[in-house]
């Protein structure tokens, strides 16, 4: 596997280069936007890449653009931005997932491996996903439309419901904590969600997305929270 990584800071890029490499990656690292578009440029293909957002001299997103002009390669954005606006613009300019700073690099891999699974990535092989679009078990989510779909049927989800979607997809595989969750739910309009109906609001998103008899899709942690397959 072929790994391309902007990240400027070493001692996350180091990290990453030690443990990718001992699964038998091969790893190239730049620590800047500009040598960045300069590999892009150069045409040299990648299985996946993994981006920074922040860069001295830029971000993330025009890194991401770039390869998007060039490549349908999968492409997962390293994080320390959790509010939901960037994590739209990283969606929105082509990225396949996220991950949230700090994390575990077994996560990391984990969430690699399932991005490469879901585009049918392999090396010399393009992407053929949408990028707009996010699997979830047998649902799609169209970030770009705000719409979910299931076996090309709409699945209609109120406001706070996709707003709660939205929470689990950008912490995917991670544990979310009933109060983390709630201080995500704020509203615009300052509306809240509170303890006793965010209950309500998570089995109402457990019958529209998930399918009797398969594995759930959205676990509960007995008295921490939940986690999004």
């Amino acid at each position: 596997m072929k790994v391309f990584i902007a990240e400027d800071d070493p001692i996350i890029v180091e990290g990453l280069t030690i443990a990718l490499t001992q699964e038998g990656g091969e790893v190239t690292s730049v620590g800047t936007m500009e040598k960045a578009l300069e590999i892009i440029k150069s045409g040299v293909d990648f299985d996946i890449c993994l981006l920074d957002v922040m860069f001295p001299d830029g971000d993330g997103y025009q890194i991401c653009k770039a390869i998007r002009e060039r490549s349908e390669v999968p492409i997962l954005f390293l994080t320390a931005c959790d509010d939901e606006v960037h994590t739209i613009l990283a969606l929105e300019q082509g990225a396949d997932d996220y991950v949230n700073k700090p994390f575990r690099i077994r996560e990391l891999t984990a969430r690699m491996k399932a991005i490469l699974r879901r585009t049918g990535a392999r090396t010399g092989e393009k992407a053929t996903q949408n990028p707009d679009l996010i699997t979830v078990g047998r649902n799609e989510v169209n970030v770009m439309t705000g719409k979910v779909f299931r076996g090309g049927e709409e699945i209609f989800l109120s406001a706070v419901e996709y707003r709660l979607l939205l929470t689990f997809v950008r912490s995917r595989g991670q544990l979310l904590t009933r109060q983390q969750i709630l201080n995500d739910m704020w509203d615009a309009a300052g509306d809240f969600v509170n303890d006793n109906t965010l209950t309500v609001y998570v089995k109402r998103l457990r019958n529209k997305l998930e399918v009797d008899g398969e594995e759930p899709l959205i676990q509960t942690v007995r008295g921490i929270g939940y986690r999004m397959t």
